[in-house]
């Protein structure tokens, strides 16, 4: 309507509700402030006014708890299964690359560690470079899981040769892919930066990530070793 006013009537059983609704101004209010007084549309979810930097940090951890209650139910349901009468558990001698694959994993935590370190000391360009490092690594990590597969692969070991062999393909598998995703994080935040008053939140978060990724392979390599 050209007043800027429309009519709507609601019946109801015993009585009409007549609702005085105004189009524009009322629902431009009502959005959150999707119109900003700097002259900029809105906001993205990089937009530090807008979204508190703790919340970035607090829904990691709880990603993090939710990843780790699965590794802890697959643990469980293989020590179930190994435990049962009659299994035809089939002991496997582990690939040995897993363990350079480990240390690998071990010193990709280091370098990121340093490159916070030299963020937090302004020098930028050490900074990406140990960033990339450590992006370089988490690269090479990956690659040694295939080399494992492939390993256990040409000596007759396969998803379905034996549970304790398939265990160790979902475990690894499992594994690699939430570490790809966080590779993912370290060439999104190391070569686009968002804005200034998110980077040191991005960073936080994405350090994290990869810490607790490397800590729960330790403790996924170490369980395997124990139960293999």
């Amino acid at each position: 309507m050209k007043s800027g006013w429309m009519t709507r009537s609601l019946r109801m059983p015993d009585s009409a509700l007549t609702e005085f609704i105004e189009s524009g101004g009322a629902g431009a209010a009502g959005n959150g402030g999707a119109s900003r007084s700097d002259g900029r549309e809105g906001g993205g979810p990089f937009d530090g006014g807008r979204i508190p930097q703790r919340t970035y940090l607090t829904g990691m951890m709880i990603a993090l708890g939710a990843i780790g209650m699965f590794f802890v139910a697959l643990a469980s349901a293989s020590i179930v299964r190994k435990g049962l009468a009659n299994t035809d558990w089939q002991p496997f001698e582990l690939p040995r690359i897993l363990w350079l694959n480990t240390l690998i994993l071990i010193a990709s935590s280091a370098t990121l560690a340093h490159s916070r370190r030299c963020l937090l000391a302004h020098k930028f360009g050490e900074f990406r470079h140990w960033w990339g490092v450590t992006t370089i690594l988490g690269i090479f990590f990956l690659a040694g899981q295939v080399i494992a597969w492939w390993r256990l692969a040409s000596l007759g070991v396969f998803l379905s040769t034996s549970p304790n062999g398939s265990f160790f393909y979902v475990f690894t598998v499992a594994h690699g892919l939430h570490l790809l995703g966080g590779i993912s994080a370290l060439v999104a935040v190391g070569w686009r930066l968002p804005g200034v008053m998110l980077r040191d939140t991005a960073i936080r978060v994405v350090a994290l990530y990869w810490h607790c990724m490397s800590a729960l392979w330790l403790g996924v390599f170490l369980f395997l070793i124990a139960t293999k």
